[in-house]
């Protein structure tokens, strides 16, 4: 039977890669007896967890957790899908539970749950076959500097070594004459339950700290091993990602390990960096230091 005396409301614990936001949603589920939704768009993937920094076994035990594991890295998936698999899943939930608590790094699986996914234009095959053209005459850099250009709003959240999210955005822009960003955020889609955004922040260099420690564990804990695993499929969306990238350029004679290390941490704080100055162009997010768990119960249950 669903409860009714207080409407059901969806808690995001948003933040950058690397600042504790695992821990701390684990502890906000126990608190308010809840479940877990993901929105990391890289731990869906079933081989992968060291680079993707999946929970451990004893923290997914303690807590329901979803969308984690659930999809091959040979599967296709995208923000919209996931916008209708959380929507549905979250309507579930919500007949038992006030309060659901979704975490994870990812704007856009975010912003389609919270936001929506607007209908984007069809395929217009002679701007795409436009575009895939300049992609291979004059590479991906080219299309980067024409998309921060364009539409700089996306390319602080694209996944910019990912040519296939570039180059949608560029043909929306080339369709529409409107940027991609705009179309994918408003307006709003109503939603039956109310959200609230908690954001994690630190100081920055704290966070670097952070961030270069969390790599030198993924290496302790066999994250080249797994990379080499994998290194004939480096060719799929869902291993050009920080991490797998740098190692698999390593495996190609590129660079040495070294070097590689010492990317897979630059290009980590790079998109630590890239995902608060997105976040913080949101004013509906709340903001909080890791350590301050009371304080987010607290504004919670207030809101």
């Amino acid at each position: 039977m669903a409860l009714t005396n207080k409407p059901n409301t969806l808690v995001v614990l948003l933040g950058p890669t690397g600042i504790g936001k695992t821990d701390l949603s684990i502890e906000l589920a126990k608190t308010f007896n809840t479940e877990i939704i993901s929105c990391d768009s890289r731990q869906m993937y079933r081989e992968l967890s060291i680079g993707t920094a999946v929970p451990e076994a004893h923290q997914l035990a303690s807590v329901q957790h979803h969308f984690i594991g659930n999809l091959s890295i040979h599967d296709y998936y995208s923000s919209g899908v996931y916008e209708l698999q959380a929507i549905k899943l979250l309507a579930n939930l919500f007949q038992q539970k006030k309060h659901v608590i979704m975490t994870g790094g990812s704007g856009l699986y975010i912003d389609a749950v919270v936001k929506g996914i607007d209908d984007l234009p069809s395929i217009n095959p002679e701007v795409r076959g436009a575009l895939k053209e300049e992609f291979e005459t004059k590479g991906i850099e080219y299309l980067k500097d024409k998309l921060e250009k364009l539409d700089p709003e996306y390319y602080e959240i694209a996944d910019l070594n990912n040519p296939k999210r570039i180059l949608k955005a560029l043909e929306v822009f080339e369709i529409t004459g409107k940027k991609y960003s705009t179309l994918r955020t408003q307006p709003n889609k109503k939603r039956n339950f109310n959200t609230i955004q908690i954001g994690l922040t630190m100081d920055r260099e704290e966070l670097y700290n952070r961030i270069n420690l969390r790599v030198e564990h993924m290496l302790e804990a066999g994250l080249v091993e797994e990379a080499h695993r994998f290194h004939n499929y480096k060719h799929l969306n869902s291993l050009n990602t920080v991490g797998y990238k740098e190692l698999f350029a390593h495996f190609d004679g590129e660079y040495d390990l070294n070097e590689a290390i010492r990317l897979i941490k630059r290009n980590s704080r790079r998109y630590a960096k890239r995902q608060l100055t997105y976040w913080n162009r949101d004013k509906s997010i709340h903001w909080f230091l890791p350590s301050q768990k009371q304080d987010i119960v607290e504004k919670i249950q207030e809101l």
